[in-house]
């Protein structure tokens, strides 16, 4: 998380991401539409991510009008270190966006290995961020086999 998220659209633009997702809670409510404005002229898809403790609320306003975000991440650690604990108690919040915003992409970010990236899935995550147990992994390519798997068997079907 950083705390100026306007500094980074140009570098990050410039670098060739392909999204920029910024927390909601690093920016205020009034400049939320700007920065999404300014990441789409930029040519990126446009993320907001919210920390465990903020309410899912704060990011409906996000989802409407001209300048919606392309997607939401669901933090289910506290932003800081990886390695954490999965947090469950975050899945009502994927469940509550997936039955809102049926299209929306949905990113969970945290904890994620085998057992609880199939939780996410469960709940409507179709995105993931899976850093540890990945690269933390002897054999990564074996590790997001794995992932893969767990992902498929949540939603009721077998590679």
């Amino acid at each position: 998380m950083v705390t100026d998220p306007f500094a980074y659209v140009e570098p990050m633009s410039k670098a060739g991401a392909s999204s920029f997702t910024f927390h909601v809670e690093a920016v205020p409510a009034d400049k939320a539409q700007q920065l999404i404005k300014e990441v789409h002229a930029a040519g990126m898809r446009a993320g907001a991510a919210i920390k465990p403790s903020t309410p899912i609320e704060s990011v409906l306003p996000l989802l409407e009008g001209q300048e919606a975000v392309d997607l939401v991440l669901v933090m289910t650690v506290e932003p800081g270190f990886g390695g954490q604990a999965f947090m469950p108690e975050m899945m009502p919040k994927v469940q509550f966006l997936r039955s809102r915003f049926p299209e929306l992409d949905i990113q969970v970010d945290g904890g994620l290995g085998p057992s609880t990236i199939a939780q996410a899935a469960a709940a409507g995550a179709n995105c993931v961020v899976a850093g540890s147990s990945v690269f933390g992994s002897s054999d990564p390519a074996a590790a997001i086999a794995v992932l893969r798997e767990a992902v498929l068997q949540a939603q009721g079907g077998t590679q």
